[in-house]
């Protein structure tokens, strides 16, 4: 039954997900950790963080990452979870998949009209504040303590936040670099 609930809830995340990955993070997270409780928040920032820095889109790695646990979670064995990562990525993957078969030679026919040019202009916005909710729901206990907790911490995790926004917003460094700036960072300020 539960890869059934997986199935379900990965598709309906890959039919609505616009954006790409990191506009479906919100929805990964709202569906995972808030509706049916599979992963724990801190595992979903974990999540995030692994599917980061490993190759590949984030949605898809998040969704890989999001099946495994949550079949792993509810007391399944490894081939068991496996099973879950394959079945949360495939889910994932069948809309984009399915839509992009159908709409590609409509697209390109009528992607000049007003009518599908009305209606980009409306997804453009919607795509910028999912990313935000996204970068919102990123800011919780597990990614930055209070002050009142670990200042030390705080404030560092906050100066990386800003580092990392003005090096890749307005110096264009690599995000790649950046990562690894911040766990050199994490190292020496935080170990």
């Amino acid at each position: 039954m539960i890869f059934l609930k997986l199935f379900i809830t990965f598709f309906e995340i890959g039919l609505f997900g616009f954006g790409g990955g990191y506009g479906m993070l919100s929805l990964i997270q709202h569906e995972t950790v808030e509706t049916h409780h599979w992963l724990s928040t801190a595992e979903f920032t974990d999540i995030v963080a692994i599917s980061q820095m490993t190759p590949g889109p984030i949605g898809i790695n998040s969704a890989t990452y999001c099946g495994y646990t949550a079949i792993h979670n509810a007391g399944y064995g490894d081939m068991m979870a496996i099973l879950g990562s394959t079945t949360a990525t495939f889910a994932l993957v069948l809309p984009s998949l399915i839509l992009m078969i159908l709409i590609s030679k409509l697209f390109m026919k009528y992607m000049n009209t007003p009518l599908v040019q009305s209606v980009f202009k409306a997804l453009r916005p919607t795509v910028v504040g999912l990313l935000a909710a996204a970068t919102l729901l990123l800011c919780n206990k597990e990614n930055f303590s209070t002050p009142m907790e670990n200042p030390w911490q705080f404030y560092i995790s906050c100066a990386l936040l800003a580092a990392t926004a003005f090096g890749t917003g307005y110096l264009k460094i690599n995000p790649i670099h950046m990562i690894c700036y911040a766990g050199i960072a994490g190292l020496i300020l935080l170990y």
